[in-house]
């Protein structure tokens, strides 16, 4: 209780300072003191600028304007990380509320105390900032920590999902709110089809940070949780590529076949461009991280210098970003990890996870400030209408692309995992940005306030049904141990055999490539890019090292345990009395149940039960002739002896360990056709053999004493 006290007061004087510094009026220039005399300046011609001398020497003296920007920068992060610390602290509701809904809340309530302050609106996230400060960091988190085996083997169906599916989505609900428009000519006569087709664009991308943080905490089984990050990462960069296209249709005068064939191909070009940006900077930063072993201070610095110079690259080039800087963060991570120490490997993790989480929290609470506006214009057809669609045409699109890729996947999207996927497109930051980015026309303010809308709605809506539903669906788990090196070892046995077997069959499949391009990456990538001393000699060691890696970063990112000690009390009396009788109700039937044993009971109990039969030393026909004792086979030495005499071509000199009894001194009751190994009588073998037993049976309560033997055969030739 006490730190939430001390959070909520840390949050409000965050936030009267942030309202008390946005309601200075910010000037368009410096001012200038009035208590100041006139200033002594060098002469005009001489290119040089004024000095001002102060009339007498200043004790304390108060320049806000000189750091206003970075002070506000400052004070906007120290809201937002107060707010999700006490999000964390705030008892049962994270458990149900998500911490996107609870960041938007405190940005409205920010926004109404600045809106109440200034009378006027509150300062609003400008679409540069966004997409070149705040993206970024997300993307390039997401990318790193991509779980890379899962990721390339659904990459078909992610591909799917996020590319035709995005184009579903995009062409549907734009064709249909141009109908809805052509219906409504009244209010919604000036809305063109390609603006129609730009808002279904932006409209369509999906942001689904509360699902994921959903499953990673009911830890959902492996396929849908990458099937909905995947194509959460990659819808990201095809929206904005298509709204790209769509904005460029409307600034030409007229739009022709041609141009529609060219927009299609630049949307092809800026894909590919992008991901070849991504696979250039990633290679040259593991080659850059191979020569930073005398300097590993600075190691982590290249990874977030190369991905964040990717992204600037393509931009630059009219290129994905979003592309790129995923392509770039998958292609280093291997080698960045086997060339950097296990420190500067932590300070990287910890870097992006801290960079990326400051960014999201800023995105929500900067959403929830910028929904105080006056620039808010409704129209009931088209914001109700544009909801039902997103819903409609996103689940249609789900269940349609889903039932053509089933045929083709080995393991089929239940129905459950393709609900959860249709309800978990949630939208967010990405179409929140791109809506300040269209062109001034009449309906621009209607658009804003429809996608604040459909923000809201998924945000908090879907957002706070999603794990009811996962709960209620009972949408299959994961196993929550990770996977041991036995695991590993074996599954790449099988992605072994199943090359192999696709290679014998002339098939190219998955299997196929992945080994080819494992050869590829062990002959020439590993040997270049990664030092001598840090390429492993085995791939066994490779792996142990990978999980090691990966069960430091579990650990570490799992929620501490809670001391039960803090919590106990001691028991009383009855309590105690209750644990002594449970304890030894249950003792007493595990006794019935398990008949006890001692070293001094347990030879004669096993004895009663079977008749131990003495160990005997198989010898062969020139021993038996050289040395004056015996031993009488049992049934089992014989049928041995002659299975040794079916193979003896194929038997070679061995040694033999076994016990034996002692030697026993021959019998004149015998006859000598057993002393000198011919065939025996059953009858007459085993009445010698219980005069042996009754002459040599060892005292009662001692077992008889054996030996040790080493016998050398060599046997012969058949």
């Amino acid at each position: 209780m006490a730190a939430l006290w001390t959070l909520s007061l840390s949050l409000l004087l965050s936030t009267c300072c942030l309202t008390g510094c946005l309601g200075l009026t910010l000037p368009a220039e410096r001012p200038q003191s009035h208590n100041r005399p006139t200033s002594l300046g060098f002469n005009s011609s001489d290119g040089g600028r004024s000095v001002d001398v102060p009339a007498a020497l200043r004790v304390f003296s108060v320049d806000y304007h000189h750091v206003q920007a970075p002070f506000e920068i400052v004070l906007w992060i120290m809201l937002a990380s107060l707010a999700k610390l006490g999000f964390h602290w705030s008892g049962r509701v994270p458990a149900i509320v998500p911490e996107s809904c609870l960041l938007i809340m405190v940005g409205l309530l920010v926004g109404g105390v600045i809106y109440g302050v200034r009378h006027s609106a509150p300062p609003t996230l400008s679409a540069d900032s966004f997409f070149l400060f705040l993206l970024p960091p997300i993307v390039l988190d997401a990318g790193y920590f991509l779980p890379g085996r899962l990721f390339f083997e659904n990459l078909g169906t992610i591909l799917w999902y996020a590319v035709l599916g995005t184009l579903w989505n995009v062409l549907g609900i734009g064709l249909s709110l141009y109908g809805v428009c052509l219906l409504a000519q009244s209010t919604l006569g000036d809305v063109t089809l390609l603006h129609c087709l730009l808002f279904g664009s932006l409209i369509a991308a999906v942001d689904p940070v509360a699902v994921l943080s959903v499953f990673q905490e009911m830890h959902v089984n492996e396929q849908l949780h990458i099937l909905v990050f995947g194509e959460s990462l990659l819808n990201d960069a095809v929206t904005v590529v298509l709204y790209k296209l769509f904005e460029s249709f409307l600034r030409l005068p007229s739009v022709s076949g041609l141009d529609v064939l060219l927009g299609g191909c630049r949307v092809v070009v800026v894909g590919l461009g992008g991901l070849c940006v991504g696979l250039f900077f990633g290679l040259v930063a593991a080659l850059t991280t191979r020569f930073t072993s005398r300097a590993q201070v600075i190691a982590p610095l290249f990874v977030f210098l190369y991905s964040y110079l990717s992204y600037l690259t393509s931009e630059m080039l009219h290129l994905s970003g979003i592309m790129a800087i995923v392509t770039c963060a998958v292609t280093m991570k291997q080698y960045v990890e086997a060339n950097v120490s296990e420190r500067s490997n932590t300070s990287i993790q910890y870097f992006l996870k801290m960079w990326s989480s400051v960014s999201e929290t800023l995105i929500f609470i900067f959403l929830g400030v910028s929904t105080i506006q006056d620039v808010h214009m409704w129209s009931w057809p088209f914001v109700v209408s544009t909801l039902l669609l997103c819903l409609i045409w996103r689940a249609s699109g789900v269940l349609l692309l889903t039932a053509v890729v089933n045929k083709l996947r080995r393991n089929a999207v239940t129905f459950r995992d393709q609900f959860i996927i249709a309800y978990g497109g949630l939208r967010g930051a990405i179409c929140f940005s791109l809506v300040f980015l269209i062109d001034d026309f009449p309906k621009k303010r209607l658009f804003i306030t429809t996608t604040i809308v459909v923000i809201l709605f998924t945000v908090f809506v879907q957002g706070m049904t999603i794990k009811p539903l996962v709960e209620l669906l009972d949408v299959k788990r994961k196993k929550r141990a990770p996977p041991t090196v036995s695991e590993e070892i074996h599954s790449r046995l099988i992605d072994h055999l199943l090359a192999g077997i696709e290679d014998v069959i002339g098939y190219w499949g998955q299997h196929y490539w992945k080994d080819k391009f494992e050869q590829f990456n062990k002959k020439y990538l590993r040997r270049f890019l990664i030092r001598e001393d840090r390429q492993a000699r085995s791939s066994i060691l490779r792996v142990y090292q990978e999980l090691e890696r990966r069960e430091q970063r579990g650990a570490e990112e799992a929620p501490p345990l809670v001391d039960p000690r803090s919590q106990s009390r001691p028991l009383l009396p009855e309590e105690m009395d209750s644990i002594r009788r449970i304890l030894s109700t249950n003792l007493q039937n595990f006794n019935k149940k398990m008949p006890a044993y001692s070293r001094h009971t347990l030879h004669q109990d096993a004895a009663a039960h079977r008749t131990r039969r003495p160990l005997h030393r198989h010898q062969s026909l020139g021993e038996r002739s050289t040395h004056d004792t015996i031993t009488h086979p049992s049934q089992e030495d014989r049928e041995f002896d002659g299975l040794h005499r079916v193979r003896a071509g194929l038997s070679r000199s061995h040694t033999v360990c076994s016990t034996s009894p002692r030697p026993v001194l021959l019998d004149p009751s015998v006859p000598a056709a057993s002393a000198q190994g011919g065939p025996l009588d059953p009858r007459s073998s085993a009445a010698g053999e219980d005069r042996i037993s009754a002459r040599h049976q060892a005292p009662e309560g001692r077992s008889p004493r054996k030996q040790l033997g080493f016998v050398l055969e060599n046997e012969k030739q058949q």
